[in-house]
């Protein structure tokens, strides 16, 4: 069964007349289901260069415009100005906005604002008239009402935040001396077996760079700075540690039904890729198959997925090799939003194999896999990780 896997170019399968442009792509043909799946599907996206190795994105988001009550006591049904607590979105309700009390439905409407004491001017009881507030109680806004003839309201606008991430130069040479080159081997050409491992493990060592890096900058202010790319952890706060319950490692269907919800499909699109540790992947199946009737996708150039069909959006599942052999990674799952997510590169410096790369004296050759990329995280929220999780109750 082929499904589109949103955020990848074309249809999600090799064309007979596909060409691959970079040693990325020729990797996802080669090896689909190797070492390196997320490469794999980011070489399918849309990627793009950077011509410099700190690249700046924009985040921006809709503000939820809610509000907590922080006066001890409360209100009675007659008081009409509210104190708010700090850290709440006072600047983004104006005179006419209304606002409704999310505990007994009361709806108020916003006379007038000081975002300094974060205290709101508001007419009560509209439609009722015995309501009290109480303290912490939530209001949200709930539109917007102007009186005939009234002049505009206050303009709202807010500003995109900006987030950043650096290029990492990541770097895999290989040795084969003329002796060998020269030598014949039962099992085939040794150099370009040696170039193809290569590959391999330089795919692998950006796929872990990408999951765990750290971005940072070594010795910036010199003529050889070093640089570490920040990936998924990094700037994934969305996190569920299911180590840290009452009951550590042990989570209930419900509680993952709830983390759906409220949690994974919360934001962004209804479509997930999820990177899973094996013990994760053992407690999916159990509940997929009372709940979700998993099926075997493929749909992203030779990357078999299971999909699980939720009430909350749709999960496509993958047991990634290398959880494997790191430690704790089989209680590990990264739900992402690949539209949200982009390969970046530096001009000129996207994966290339250079050969040759040895000294004039040295009796071999010297090849040696070169590139310089990071990640960009469009939007956090999106994303998710689940970790800890050993077992059901």
């Amino acid at each position: 069964m082929t499904t589109p896997i949103q955020g990848l170019r074309g249809t999600g399968v090799f064309g007979t007349d596909f060409r691959p442009t970079n040693y990325r792509e020729l990797y996802t043909m080669l090896e689909p289901n190797g070492t390196a799946p997320l490469n794999a599907l980011l070489a399918m996206t849309e990627s793009a260069s950077v011509d410099d190795p700190k690249y700046n994105h924009f985040r921006d988001e809709l503000p939820e415009r809610r509000m907590t009550i922080n006066n001890v006591g409360g209100y009675n049904t007659s008081a009409t100005a509210l104190q708010m607590t700090t850290g709440d979105q006072v600047g983004y309700v104006v005179a006419g906005s209304v606002i409704v009390n999310a505990r007994s439905g009361e709806v108020c409407r916003v006379t007038a604002v000081n975002t300094t004491t974060l205290v709101v001017d508001v007419t009560r009881q509209i439609g009722s008239t015995t309501l009290t507030i109480n303290q912490g109680d939530q209001f949200f806004v709930a539109g917007f009402a102007a009186t005939e003839a009234a002049n505009s309201p206050t303009g709202l606008t807010w500003d995109p935040t900006v987030d950043f991430n650096y290029t990492q130069i990541f770097r895999q040479a290989v040795e084969i001396s003329n002796t060998l080159r020269a030598t014949y081997l039962r099992t085939g050409d040794k150099e370009s077996e040696m170039v193809k491992k290569a590959l391999t493990m330089h795919m692998s060592d950006i796929e872990r760079a990408m999951f765990f890096g750290r971005r940072a900058e070594v010795n910036g202010s010199t003529n050889q700075p070093l640089r570490f790319t920040g990936g998924l952890s990094n700037f994934i706060t969305n996190v569920t540690d299911v180590g840290a319950f009452a009951s550590p490692g042990v989570m209930s269907e419900e509680t993952f039904d709830r983390l759906l919800i409220e949690n994974i499909f919360a934001w962004g699109s209804k479509q997930k890729i999820c990177f899973a540790g094996a013990r994760i992947a053992s407690l999916m199946q159990r509940i997929g198959k009372n709940a979700w009737k998993p099926t075997t996708v493929d749909g992203a150039y030779g990357i078999t997925f299971t999909r699980y069909v939720t009430f909350a959006g749709e999960l496509f599942l993958y047991v990634h090799p290398q959880f494997r052999q790191i430690p704790l990674m089989s209680q590990t799952m990264f739900c992402l939003d690949l539209p949200y997510i982009k390969y970046r590169y530096l001009e000129g410096r996207d994966t290339a194999l250079l050969r040759d790369r040895h000294a004039p004296d040295f009796d071999g050759v010297k090849h040696e896999f070169l590139t310089e990329c990071g990640l960009e995280f469009l939007q956090g929220r999106p994303h998710s990780i689940i970790k800890g999780w050993a077992s059901l109750s």
